[in-house]
């Protein structure tokens, strides 16, 4: 019987790979020039990482996360994000005692049992960054502006992308703010959806975050967080949406936006593309200020977001222009013609992978018209080796996109390849 992937957890085969490979570098090129580090956390971590982190009434972890004991039975989950995990290495390693700002970013597989559907899968890989020890407006704004400035770097359109922006107050806002939804929500239950009610009894904040049209009319009219933070919290909410706009970030305010993760505080935000429908964010984040003494840290305000790289290939592959693809995978592709013509041409694909160019030649028996079409889609130059060259002593060296050629010396062009290949 064949053995298939398990659902939801493609594979990214190698004519895909270059994209994503070129994305990635763009993002880490992005975030280290805003001064972020790399920081690379575990695919497993214990379970209670996340219940306590993202939140145990969450959906995340009600229904999505994958749990699972080890052989001494301890309860470890597949990581569902990422944010949880930099804030538990950040505690563990002392990251704080330095008394300076951790800015931090990461790029990786995550996992979420959900319904797979286009630009999200089981198996998903986010890219975010984090910022740990400041509460300080402007480094909300910041964090924007990497998103923004990343987009720019990826040739996404500036005008057709929008940050939604809400505030949802501190600790102390919460509870009150949950009474007020609770209240609104409760006449009107009968109408709303199964998860909704249910929602409702548990924490009716998540209900802000419903798509279902059921339940559309009812989150409308419902109360607005901003109507309900605190003075401080009003005023850094007014000090973010100053320094955005000094940084010329188009943005709208967004009273439904809420984030589907327990951990936010005050600052919420979600960049969105027009390309992509309904389903439009392709990161979001916010303040988590509570979330590094939660996990047992010092107090330490913190800001991050996280993006779907999926999401980010969905869009880029919708502009016609993917990183990666245009470029021949190699630099050279060699064509022996005859047994003798082989063998020096291993030795000759050794020396140019020895010098750094990438060079691969047929191992299938191709004919040589097959062999120069399979070179023609995969190279910058067609090297060519057959009795007459050498007996020469050269090699044939074709330039695939003009279709020039040139006699080099074997000898010489072993020696020094990078001199006949710019």
């Amino acid at each position: 019987m064949k053995v298939e992937s398990v659902r939801g957890m493609r594979d990214i085969l190698p004519e895909e790979a270059p994209r994503w490979q070129k994305l990635e570098q763009e993002i880490r090129a992005a975030f280290a020039l805003y001064g972020y580090g790399e920081i690379r956390v575990p695919l497993v971590e214990r379970a209670e990482l996340f219940s306590r982190g993202v939140g145990e009434e969450t959906e995340v972890v009600e229904k999505q996360m994958y749990v699972f004991p080890d052989r001494k039975g301890l309860p470890l989950a597949l990581r569902p994000e990422a944010t949880a995990s930099v804030v538990r290495a950040y505690i563990e390693h002392g990251l704080h005692a330095t008394g300076d700002l951790a800015k931090l970013y990461y790029l990786g597989p995550m996992f979420r049992y959900e319904k797979p559907q286009l630009g999200r899968q089981r198996q998903f890989h986010q890219y975010g960054v984090e910022a740990i020890g400041s509460l300080d407006p402007a480094l909300d704004a910041e964090v924007m502006d990497v998103a923004a400035y990343l987009m720019e770097k990826l040739g996404l359109d500036r005008k057709r992308l929008t940050l939604r922006l809400n505030t949802i107050g501190c600790r102390k806002d919460r509870e009150p703010y949950r009474e007020a939804l609770r209240r609104h929500f409760l006449p009107q239950q009968a109408d709303l959806c199964p998860d909704c009610r249910r929602r409702l009894e548990e924490n009716p904040l998540r209900i802000l975050d419903c798509k279902q049209p059921q339940c559309q009319s009812a989150i409308a009219a419902a109360p607005k967080s901003l109507d309900h933070v605190c003075e401080a919290c009003r005023e850094h909410f007014t000090q973010v949406q100053e320094f955005v706009q000094a940084l010329g970030i188009r943005y709208t305010l967004d009273p439904t936006l809420v984030r589907g993760l327990d951990y936010y505080t005050r600052t919420v935000f979600e960049l969105c593309a027009e390309d992509l429908g309904a389903q439009d964010a392709l990161l979001g984040g916010g303040r988590y200020d509570d979330l590094v003494e939660l996990l047992g840290g010092p107090p330490a305000p913190a800001v991050g977001f996280a993006g779907g790289m999926e999401r980010l290939v969905l869009v880029l592959s919708g502009q016609g222009a993917p990183p990666g693809a245009a470029e021949p995978a190699l630099e050279v592709y060699l064509v022996p013609i005859g047994s003798d013509a082989k063998r020096e041409g291993a030795k000759l694909l050794a020396s140019l992978r020895r010098h750094g160019i990438s060079a691969d030649t047929d191992y299938m028996g191709r004919s040589l018209r097959k062999t120069m079409q399979i070179a023609g889609r995969s190279a910058r130059y067609a090297a060519i080796l057959g009795p007459d060259e050498l007996a020469r002593g050269e090699i044939k060296l074709k330039d695939l996109a003009s279709g020039e050629e040139k006699a080099i010396g074997l000898a010489q062009f072993t020696a020094d390849p990078h001199t006949f290949i710019g």
